[in-house]
């Protein structure tokens, strides 16, 4: 009978073995014993585990998958922001990057290290003495989501890493993707249990990070490679960016085997040509190179601008392209009235997925290009941008193509199309008549920072709209038009729901004059020009009765945003609607006009972090902004001060790096209050 001792060392033996042969399965791709052995020992472990349950350990590989489903991902600061990089698309931009690079480290020639440039999802994994105990998505680079679990159920990923020279926290960034052949399998399943197959790797790797199950996660054939660091409570040995990596990959985690240093820009371009010519046959998807300057000290010197390190660049493949039959050319009324042609074309694969429609743009394009109904046509699809019709294969051109004639009425509701002097977009006056825009501008009007209306979302309002109950925003506050009956007998509502859907719709009657004005839709205005026009003029009537030189006297609001505002409270349907909402209980407080009262704050830059108590964020910056000040999201040495509240993650830190005053809350309403602070 072994005794506990016997056991645990079992279990550390049986460990290092396993760990020994996924690194060499996982990462090296290079298995060492047959995978019935692999199972064999896995086994012998689950049943040692079975044994003695108190020896069991997170990093155990028994371990990768086992946690409850979350109920969502909690939100993870980046000690070391997740930046961008810049873009390059020609061998003209690289020349300009590597003339850039060389300039400002004034030098005639730099070694690069490049890598190909995986298309998948950018991820952060920490390690504490070795022990992988986070994982977090890029999501804006400063915050990321939690998805350690999920991270977990990757083999290639160690959940200790190996050896022990590892500085005691390290922070490694990489790109979770899915191999072609991976995806391929993943698609088969996914038909087979007659679920919808995903459209291209990157987007079937994203997804299966975000299950909130992560034992869905481990059924998807994910893996990772590692391109470099972020915090390191230690310094790495080696002085270039390669021999981090090669650190990376002592340590047991996955790197790149295509990675090289190479010489100047002209090894850049060899290299970037030699990997385009091999791409088809990599088995993972990619979409450019990333070139960084190797030597770290350089970087240093380089450093960085707001987004992006000076010191790197991702050199983009030319977008996909294919050729299809264009059948027809049909016009889109969009949210604003806007008529775009739009292509049906012939199912075509194209940038990763099954193409059917493609934007045409606008009429004077349609023009230019000389697209006809029955043409053979060049169509791109590049990263996520919407498929875009490139060019007309003219000698392909049959004799019946026709030729297109932009609608002089709207195809939706008929009302007269009109195309402004200097606009290249034809509109539908019908405003908020026509039911295409009708859907776009209720939910538009409901959004979250319009006029809040929780639980109506964009199908429910497609649902009414279409069932003939909502012709115009203000119909959503006429019981008559929208009583509780009707909303209890849809499917999957029922009393509970329609009295809750009812309550927020009558909670949004209270507003704010920014806020109703931003809700309406009138195009170019946001809600910074809304919060200026509100501040402004303080009441409503004197906003829509404004003539155009009072207009022009707001800050932020130019000629296009002028005629906008005019055209729009011109429309006797546009003031029709608004007497309705405000009769049917729709009210705001008046604000003290920005032109009748002081600005103690004008021309001072706040940025707003962390949760309030005594005020949300939106009412701070809605109170800072009545005051004259600019309310911005970033930090940088012109920000004026920094309002802290609970929780306040790393825009704190760069505060104090960058010598920004920091207010907290009591600070903040003590300025509101007209009182002087002190930095």
């Amino acid at each position: 009978m072994p005794t506990s001792t016997d056991i645990a060392v079992s279990i550390a033996q049986l460990r290092v073995e396993i760990n020994h042969h996924n690194h060499y399965y996982y990462v090296l791709d290079d298995p060492q014993i047959p995978d019935a052995e692999y199972d064999r020992l896995m086994q012998r472990l689950q049943a040692l585990e079975l044994q003695a349950p108190e020896l069991i350990t997170p990093d155990s590989p028994t371990q990768r998958v086992g946690a409850k489903p979350l109920s969502g991902f909690a939100e993870v600061p980046h000690a070391v922001a997740m930046l961008s990089l810049d873009n390059a698309f020609s061998d003209d931009d690289m020349l300009a990057f590597d003339a850039r690079v060389t300039k400002g480290l004034e030098v005639d020639e730099v070694i690069y290290c490049a890598e190909p440039k995986l298309d998948g999802l950018a991820v952060s994994l920490r390690y504490e003495r070795g022990l992988l105990v986070r994982a977090a998505t890029r999501g804006d680079g400063r915050v990321g989501e939690d998805i350690t679990q999920n991270v977990r159920t990757i083999n290639s990923v160690p959940l200790r890493l190996m050896g022990d020279e590892f500085p005691p926290v390290l922070e490694v960034r990489g790109e979770v993707y899915m191999s072609r052949a991976g995806f391929d399998a993943l698609n088969k399943r996914q038909r087979d249990h007659e679920e919808k197959p995903f459209a291209n790797p990157r987007n079937a790797a994203a997804g299966s990070l975000r299950q909130l199950d992560p034992k869905i996660t481990a059924t998807r054939p994910l893996a990772m490679y590692c391109y470099g660091v972020g915090e390191v409570d230690e310094a790495l040995s080696g002085a270039s960016h390669r021999d981090i990596l090669a650190c990376l990959k002592e340590w047991g985690l996955p790197v790149s085997p295509e990675t090289k240093e190479v010489r100047g820009v002209a090894g850049c371009l060899e290299y970037y040509h030699q990997i385009g010519e091999k791409r088809a046959a990599l088995p993972y998807e990619i979409d450019g190179v990333v070139f960084k300057v190797n030597s770290i000290r350089q970087q240093q010197a380089l450093g960085f601008v707001s987004r992006a390190p000076r010191w790197a660049i991702a050199h983009k493949f030319p977008a996909q392209e294919e050729m299809t039959r264009l059948i027809d050319i049909d016009i889109q009324v969009g949210r604003t009235g806007a008529l775009t042609p739009v292509a049906r074309l012939e199912a075509v694969f194209v940038g990763g997925v099954t193409v059917t429609n493609a934007t045409l743009h606008n009429e004077d394009e349609v023009r230019r290009k000389d697209v006809r109904a029955g043409d053979m046509v060049v169509v791109r699809r590049a990263g996520d941008v919407i498929p875009e019709v490139v060019s007309v294969v003219l000698a392909a051109r049959p004799d019946d193509a026709r030729a297109f004639v932009m609608p002089t009425d709207c195809p939706v509701c008929g009302s007269e199309v009109r195309r402004a002097e200097g606009e290249a977009v034809s509109r539908c006056s019908g405003g908020l008549y026509c039911s295409a825009q009708r859907k776009e501008a209720i939910k538009h009007f409901a959004s979250r920072r319009a006029m809040d209306i929780e639980g109506l979302g964009d199908k429910l309002v497609e649902q009414l709209v279409e069932m003939g109950w909502l012709n115009s925003v203000a119909d959503l506050y006429d019981r008559s038009a929208l009583p509780h009956e009707k909303l209890a007998g849809m499917a999957r509502m029922g009393d509970k729901s329609a009295d809750n859907l009812i309550a927020a719709i009558d909670k949004s009657k209270q507003t704010t004059l920014a806020r109703f004005l931003f809700s309406l839709g009138i195009r170019e205005v946001g809600q910074t020009t809304a919060q200026s026009l509100a501040n402004h003029f303080g009441k409503l009537p004197a906003i829509m009765d404004a003539d155009e030189e009072a207009l022009l006297a707001v800050a932020d609001v130019g000629p296009v945003v002028v005629a906008n505002l005019r055209a729009f409270f011109h429309e006797s349907h546009n003031r029709e609607v608004i007497e309705s909402l405000q009769r049917l209980g729709v009210q705001w407080p008046d604000v003290a006009a920005k032109r009748d009262q002081p600005q103690p704050l004008a021309g001072q830059i706040f940025v707003l972090t962390g949760s309030m108590e005594s005020m949300t964020r939106d009412e701070a910056k809605a109170k800072l902004q009545a005051l004259g000040a600019k309310v911005t999201a970033s930090i940088s040495k012109k920000t004026r001060y920094l309002v802290v509240g609970a929780d306040p993650g790393s825009k704190r830190d760069k505060a104090e790096k960058l010598g920004v005053p920091i207010l907290d809350e009591a600070a903040l309403e003590s300025l509101l209050a007209g009182h002087s602070v002190t930095d």
